[in-house]
């Protein structure tokens, strides 16, 4: 399989370095399953000190990134699927979003710092993306986190190739409670349906934990999830009015089957 490759352009390789170096990522790369090549757009500033910035025309405070100098170093790549700016204004990355760069053979990013890249350097890329709401010195911890989630969704970069489809957000709900030694701890014992050997009672104890937690900590999800019938019922069961699962599109639970009467005479 050709190697996905990771394209960032950056004033500091040296803080994304360690993330194509080691743990799972290195390992796929030393694998050819991803490549990542850092690119110091400092190498395309054409002047002797490598200025790769300048002040903002009608005055204000910082830094801005010249959209010439972005512009040369991403000439200098092959051609790309996507390149994408990471800015507040951008789409919420997701597990969604991480699945679909996954399909993808290049990604390029742009790494900004200081006040950001001039406005004209939207007009190169293809993609805004932003992890959140707040504000951070630059977009390297950013493209860190989208490596490591793009990353782990490509054929045999896991060493379980199904273990990613059960993680958080990948099932639309969150992630159910894992337990292992010691099987109890200060009181708290590992629940006894874990240790009882039963898959089938072990899989609908998982789905419902997952249910619950989602509907505790983030019932926002629970409008988009793919929920089945018995989960619908799960979540009756968990105290969720009928009204909201019609809100969420949910399915009607599976009808209860009517236990027939004895009829035989004593």
């Amino acid at each position: 399989m050709t190697p996905l490759v990771f394209s960032f352009l950056t004033l500091f390789p040296e803080l994304l370095e360690p993330f194509a170096r080691e743990a799972i990522i290195g390992k796929a790369c030393g694998r050819g399953l991803i490549d990542v090549n850092l690119v110091n757009m400092r190498d395309f500033a054409e002047n002797k000190h490598l200025k790769v910035d300048d002040t903002p025309y009608g005055g204000g405070a910082g830094m801005v990134i010249r959209v010439d100098v972005a512009q040369r170093a991403l000439h200098s790549l092959p051609p790309a699927d996507e390149v994408i700016l990471f800015t507040p204004a951008g789409q919420r990355f997701d597990q969604r979003v991480a699945e679909e760069l996954a399909q993808k053979s290049h990604l390029v990013f742009l790494c900004g710092r200081y006040e950001g890249f001039d406005a004209r350097v939207e007009g190169l890329v293809t993609r805004e993306l932003s992890i959140g709401d707040f504000v951070m010195m630059g977009g390297e911890a950013a493209a860190a986190c989208v490596l490591e989630a793009v990353s782990r969704l490509r054929p045999g970069v896991l060493g379980d190739e199904e273990s990613h489809q059960a993680d958080s957000f990948s099932s639309g709900l969150l992630d159910y409670p894992e337990y292992t030694r010691p099987l109890e701890w200060q009181g708290q014992a590992v629940p006894a349906v874990l240790t009882s050997g039963n898959h089938a009672a072990i899989r609908q104890w998982r789905r419902g934990e997952a249910l619950r937690r989602t509907l505790e900590r983030r019932p926002d999800l629970l409008n988009t999830a793919p929920l089945a019938p018995a989960d619908s019922a799960t979540l009756l069961n968990l105290g969720v009015h009928a009204e909201q699962l019609a809100h969420w599109g949910a399915p009607p639970p599976p009808a209860q089957r009517r236990r027939k009467k004895d009829t035989s005479s004593s």
